[in-house]
């Protein structure tokens, strides 16, 4: 028996098949572009995530027997808002990615208004233009053509998980999970519920959005005609951080991963107590389970740690993959004193400033594309410390996962920076993991998560440097950069 995960990411979609000792028997992966109509706007176009998904799919489908597979669990780029007809599933227009800053001044105005403290209370968020909620306004105050079928019901609006369930299922299906509804602005974190007062606040009608499901058990089923011949139990659904939290067996409160993908995200478990943080943290729902009861987390949220690797490689081109980066950088001892910010699109935790911009400093006739690669990689470390430097002090171990998790060099910088162990799983993959463990649990793969705790194999752990010096002042340093990126835009 085996597990299809679609992981749905904010450049690409990766397929997985998992089979019963957890281990990944297949991947496929196709990427989908990404679009900047201006300066701080980031979109993509629904159809291409829906295409982009079939391709991982088939490519994965052509290396195992389908006839083992069980079911489908999914997890996604999260906070990002698709429209689409609930008639013919067309997308009325590209959707408003994560990373896209266009609704500052929303944020500022409804800040300026009074209504942040009651947001926060209610969601345990903050008014930031990484949240989908305000993109909602933003899409209600300049495009009214389009809110206007929203509001009559023709367009349904959801995340990306929601999106993909509508086009797997034929448009049966408009469902959402816990860890995607806190996300938006729109949902009652204590309640466990969507909150009228909040869609008031928004102006967003609640028909609109997608009815709550728990985290595993069986939502639907994929319809064939559309989704590569296919009829399978959709039993697993989780935005990407809470996914690969549960992906590292993360079970308990008080254990922790972090996840390095276009951005890094550390999560903490904080059980069923749900913990608020005065640091710049945000309090956020892990899951629900099929009898109703709701895991918390507290999460430390970093926008531009991977993509400022692809913007290496893409913008700059002075790599030509993202894996050559730790080869690049070992060539030098040190960034010799270049820092980056790499706040391309604003700085989240815990500064959360969207009007910071990328800054390079440090720059001298003797630098070289080298010193610029390290700089990043200890920009991703010392993005981590910040967050982890707000969370309650923990010496265990921090699980990470994602891509540039294989990179030994940043882990090793990271464990310098931290002070503590770092431990890499054999599988990096841990998001596209969690939503088959989910689903697993949905169809009885597999039958607890004690089960799934036996199939967590480490990889390789790196321990810290027993001098601090070094790191603390590298540090230091990094901290008087952030000051200067701050409110450029």
């Amino acid at each position: 028996m085996s597990i299809l995960a679609i992981d749905a990411g904010t450049t690409g979609v990766t397929a997985l098949v998992v089979d019963e000792a957890g281990s990944v028997v297949a991947k496929g992966y196709q990427e989908f572009a990404q679009h900047f109509p201006q300066a701080g706007w980031v979109e993509h176009a629904p159809e291409e995530i829906w295409q982009a998904t079939l391709e991982a799919v088939r490519a994965v489908l052509g290396r195992v027997d389908a006839s083992q597979l069980r079911g489908v669990g999914i997890t996604n780029q999260r906070e990002t808002v698709v429209l689409w007809d609930r008639e013919t599933l067309g997308s009325p227009r590209r959707a408003i990615v994560w990373q896209d800053r266009r609704t500052a001044a929303i944020c500022d105005r409804l800040r300026a208004d009074g209504h942040e403290a009651r947001v926060a209370e209610l969601t345990g968020l903050r008014l930031d233009p990484y949240f989908s909620g305000t993109k909602l306004v933003w899409l209600k105050e300049n495009e009214p053509h389009t809110w206007a079928l929203v509001e009559s019901g023709r367009y349904a609006v959801g995340t990306v998980d929601s999106y993909l369930i509508a086009r797997m299922t034929r448009g049966t299906w408009h469902v959402t999970d816990v860890s995607n509804a806190s996300r938006t602005l729109l949902f009652d974190l204590a309640a466990g519920s969507w909150s009228d007062e909040l869609c008031g606040l928004f102006g967003v009608p609640r028909d609109a959005l997608p009815d709550l499901v728990p985290n595993w058990g069986e939502v639907g089923s994929t319809e064939p005609s559309v989704f590569c011949d296919l009829s399978l139990p959709i039993a697993g659904i989780a935005g990407d951080q809470q996914s690969a939290l549960f992906g590292q067996t993360c079970f308990d409160p008080g254990d922790a991963k972090c996840t390095y993908g276009t951005g890094s995200f550390i999560l903490t478990n904080t059980g069923t107590s749900l913990e608020r943080s005065d640091a710049g943290l945000l309090s956020t729902a892990a899951w629900r389970s099929p009898s109703g009861e709701l895991t918390y987390a507290l999460e430390g949220a970093i926008f531009v740690t991977g993509a400022a690797v692809q913007w290496l490689r893409d913008g700059l081109q002075i790599v030509g993959s993202a894996a050559e980066t730790a080869a690049v950088a070992a060539t030098v001892p040190d960034s010799d004193g270049v820092v980056f910010v790499p706040a391309l699109t604003g700085l989240g935790a815990p500064h959360w400033d969207p009007h910071a911009r990328g800054t390079i400093l440090g720059i001298t006739r003797g630098t070289t594309r080298a010193h610029v690669v390290r700089a990043t990689l200890e920009a991703i470390a010392f993005e981590v410390r910040d967050v982890l430097e707000t969370m309650p002090s923990d010496s265990t171990p921090l699980r990470v996962d994602g891509g540039a998790a294989a990179n030994d060099l940043l882990c090793q910088i990271q464990a310098d920076q931290l002070g503590r162990v770092v431990q890499r799983p054999r599988i990096v993959e841990t998001t596209g993991l969690g939503a088959a463990f989910l689903a697993g649990l949905g169809v009885g793969v597999w039958d607890s998560t004690d089960d799934l705790r036996e199939t967590w194999q480490l990889d390789r752990s790196f321990d810290p440097a027993a001098d601090r010096t070094a790191a603390d002042a590298a540090h230091a340093l990094w901290l008087k950069a952030v000051e200067r990126a701050k409110s450029w835009a």
